[in-house]
């Protein structure tokens, strides 16, 4: 007799994955690369393994959480938009798996508020075991988020906004480790950030969506600056970030300072400046896409130098 497998398992894998295509999955698990990095960098090496696995979880959760609030505060906006112009996961790595998928019909509204929601608490709980002051920083990023959806037909000026919200991230990782963080630290590494996230990611996903935004009243860097100044700033933010990156591995690497100093130069040049002056030159749409999906990728090459040089100083 042969038996056939119920169709009601595949049927929740595939909204499973419409689940973590909300929360555009595929880049949140990069981007939790960055609050890692941070805190390997600032120690010199593991924290507890207690805190290793809360943390990762806390991760996990409060970038999925945040994820999704995009698309639910943006639900509207993504419904007027449509399927038109959207880029495909072989392009984009933003549409990897399905790009909004409650604003497609996929996931209903409830389904996507739901799922935020119960991320959330996990995020909150992980956050106060760390460290209360987590929580505070969770609770800001989320509300930054929700402002810098809002303002997508308001001010091009809205993506300094993002470059606050992706630095919640490895901010609370600090906090988490250290109550009472190194100033001159958590500066360099909030700057070197902040100048990644504004050139590398936010200028780069509304530059993608140009066209169709200006359709809708958007207001976007792109729109306002035009492509060859839009270019230029992409350009200047990825520098800027490759040489405070590069400074702070060089002060926290004494011993390996000059080939940590390398590697990042390296790892900028290859993820960000070369893509970068390619961007420039042509001002592309599909070297625009190209870059951002580099550039998504340079807070995990950071952590394996970071590994890198932690397992160096161990001798392994």
């Amino acid at each position: 007799m042969t038996e056939h497998a119920p169709s009601k398992p595949i049927d929740r894998i595939e909204q499973i994955k419409l689940f973590l295509a909300l929360s555009r999955t595929p880049h949140g698990l990069l981007d939790m690369a960055t609050p890692a990095f941070s805190v390997l960098l600032y120690l010199g090496g593991f924290p507890p393994f207690h805190v290793v696995v809360i943390g990762l979880l806390t991760a996990f959760a409060g970038y999925t959480a945040v994820y999704a609030l995009n698309d639910i505060v943006d639900y509207r906006t993504d419904k007027a938009k449509g399927n038109n112009g959207t880029p495909t996961g072989e392009e984009y790595l933003d549409a990897l798996l399905v790009r909004h998928p409650m604003a497609l019909g996929l996931l209903s509204y409830r389904e996507g508020i739901m799922w935020a929601i119960g991320w959330s608490i996990v995020a909150l709980i992980g956050a106060y075991i760390l460290n209360p002051m987590c929580v505070a920083i969770f609770f800001l990023g989320a509300l930054l988020e929700t402002v810098y959806c809002l303002l997508w037909r308001v001010s091009p000026w809205r993506t300094i906004i993002s470059g606050f919200v992706k630095n919640s991230g490895p901010v609370a990782a600090l906090f988490a480790v250290d109550p009472n963080p190194a100033p001159f630290f958590t500066i360099l590494l909030f700057l070197g950030l902040f100048c990644w996230e504004i050139g590398g990611q936010n200028i780069l996903a509304d530059w993608t969506d140009k066209n169709l935004a200006q359709q809708l009243n958007a207001k976007t860097i792109p729109i306002r600056l035009g492509f060859q100044k839009s270019a230029s700033l992409v350009l200047l933010s990825l520098t800027v970030a490759t040489l405070l990156i590069t400074f702070l591995f060089f002060l926290q690497a004494p011993i390996w300072r000059w080939g940590a100093a390398l590697a990042t130069i390296a790892t900028g040049s290859y993820l960000l400046l070369i893509p970068g002056i390619k961007l420039y030159i042509t001002q592309d749409r599909n070297h625009a896409m190209v870059l951002f999906n580099r550039a998504s990728f340079f807070p995990l090459v950071l952590l394996g130098i970071v590994l890198g040089l932690i397992g160096f100083s161990c001798g392994i």
